[in-house]
Parts: structure tokens; C-alpha cells; sequence
């Protein structure tokens, strides 16, 4: 077995984009320091509205052909972010992406809404136990914002950190590994509303604001344990990663927009909730550092 290096995170998403979204600064800060950053994406993201108008085509209404797109979409971003270990959840198409919620599309066959747990957990089972990583991190249990895929991403993310420290469980899929530290993504709701603040004060290309609750994970301050600092060289990799993604992010300097062409600030710092394991940071105060009490081995 090749030796891993000493510090290692997974991270599990629902959709070529999120990860850059969410994660991007965190991701290229801890693959810059050498650390295993494994991103583990759950869908094609099949079902994306395409932003340019020379995209169009690719749409799940037309050639159906958004899936591949995005998925070379997400080896540009990950080039950006400087992460070599990215995955799709039992390889490539395996799940669908399922739509909104309350769309026929949920209930597809193939539609990783539709997939029972057990079945889709033991694909990651065997990543965690051949990856070993120390720290998880995904969605909390709504999926930030209520999307199908990400709430199931959330559910098989933690199914999945149960099935692979149990040694009875599939040994077929490696020996057995328990997952320190457990976090969910959150931001502060007085840090997204000074930043949306800064967006309406210098304008953007983009015809109108989104709302605060178009943000996924926003919580109040006391919910957050953990935050990464806007490094603005990570930053400005999260920022050329979002970009990658250009069939669903639209970005103008500290600001990107979705289909729906609402502008939204570029998070530089990124919040996290640790919900499972011990805080490597004094009483009172939030960590800065995902490994924060973590030992190497």
C-alpha cells in the first residue's frame, strides 16, 4: 500500500460546481500544504441549466449532454485548486442528478434521490477506507438548501463514515477506518450580510442581488466552530475554479452569479459546523484549522 500523506480530507458534494462553491479557498489552501484533498462529487450534475447561450444545446431537454460537459468542467476546476484526487461516486453516471425538488426527474430511475442509501454508501465506504482521511466534510441534513441531491449527498456521506469504521461491515472493501472529524458547511449570517452589503455598494454585471437565503448552510454566528481565512491567494483559486464551471457560474471580479443571473459575493473565507469529534481550538474560540487536535497517523 503506497504511504499516505500525513494529513488527509475528504470532501463529498452533489454536483460538479459545489465543491468550488463552498469549499474552493479550503481545498486549494490544504492540497498547497501538501495535505490529501479527495473530492468525492456524487452526480454529473446532468440536470444544470446552462448559462452561455452556445451551451445550450448540452441541456437534459435537448442532446442531454451536460453530464461529460461538466465533468471536464470539474477537472479544469480541480486543476485551479491544485486537488489531483477527484471521484465521481461509484464512477461516472452512476447517479443521476435528480432536479429540484418536487420534479418528475426525482424519481428516475438511476436518479441518486431515488437510490436507497445502503446501495449508494458502500461506493464511499471503500474511498474512506482507502483514503483514510481524518476529516469529512459535506452538507448538514436539510442539504443546505433543501436539494434532493445534496441531502442525499449528506446522508450517504455519514451512513458511509458509520459503515467504514465498523470492521464487520464488507471487509471486501478494506480494513476498517474511523473518520475524526466530521464538519458541515455553514456560513455566519452577520458575515454573508456585510458581504452582500459590499456587493450592493460597488455593483456588479449582474441585473439584481440574490437574497440571503438563496446562500446554502447560513446559520447564526454560534453555530460556527471552524473558519478558514481568506488567503488571497486561495482565494483567487477559488475564484479561477468557479470559473471553470461556466455552464452554471457566471463570475465578475469578487462576484458570481447562477442561472437566475442574481449576483452573489465570492466567500474568500469558508465556514464549516464540526458535528462530529473533538475541537482542536481553546474553549470559547472557533478553529482555524480543519486538522485542529488531529493526529497524523
Amino acid at each position: 500500500m503506497t504511504e499516505l500523506p500525513a494529513r488527509r480530507l475528504l470532501l463529498v458534494h452533489a454536483h460538479p460546481d459545489d465543491e468550488s462553491i463552498n469549499n474552493g479557498a479550503t481545498m486549494a489552501r490544504y492540497a498547497a500544504e501538501g495535505a490529501l484533498v479527495t473530492l468525492v462529487t456524487c452526480t454529473l450534475g446532468e440536470e444544470g441549466e446552462v448559462i452561455p447561450p452556445g451551451l445550450a444545446h448540452l441541456a437534459p431537454d435537448r442532446e442531454d449532454r451536460l453530464g461529460p460537459h461538466r465533468a471536464g468542467e470539474l477537472a479544469a476546476a480541480m486543476a485551479e485548486l491544485g486537488v489531483t484526487d477527484h471521484r465521481f461516486l461509484g464512477g461516472p453516471g452512476r447517479f443521476r442528478d435528480s432536479g429540484m425538488m418536487g420534479v418528475e426527474q426525482n424519481e428516475r430511475p438511476g436518479a441518486f434521490w431515488n437510490a436507497p442509501v445502503d446501495e449508494a454508501a458502500p461506493y464511499l465506504v471503500e474511498i474512506v477506507r482507502e483514503t483514510r482521511p481524518q476529516v469529512l466534510v459535506t452538507y448538514d441534513p436539510d442539504g443546505g438548501y433543501g436539494h434532493p441531491d445534496h441531502i442525499q449527498a449528506h446522508r450517504v456521506a455519514m451512513r458511509a463514515a458509520d459503515l467504514a469504521a465498523d470492521p464487520a461491515y464488507r471487509p471486501d472493501l478494506g480494513p476498517a477506518h474511523t473518520i475524526a472529524k466530521i464538519y458541515w458547511n455553514r456560513v455566519p449570517r452577520p458575515f454573508l450580510e456585510a458581504a452582500f452589503a459590499r456587493l450592493r455598494a460597488e455593483g456588479s454585471a449582474f441585473p439584481a442581488v440574490a437574497d440571503l437565503s438563496d446562500v446554502p448552510g447560513v446559520v447564526d454566528e454560534d453555530r460556527v466552530t471552524t473558519e478558514i481565512a481568506g488567503d488571497p491567494a486561495y482565494a483567487a483559486r477559488k475564484t479561477a475554479a468557479m470559473a471553470a464551471h461556466a455552464t452554471q457560474v457566471a463570475v465578475d471580479g469578487p462576484f458570481f452569479a447562477l442561472s437566475n443571473d442574481l449576483g452573489q459575493p465570492i466567500l474568500a473565507t469558508e465556514y464549516y459546523e464540526l458535528v462530529r469529534g473533538v475541537s482542536g481550538a481553546p474553549a470559547g474560540e472557533r478553529e482555524t484549522d480543519l486538522f485542529a487536535g488531529v493526529s497524523d497517523r
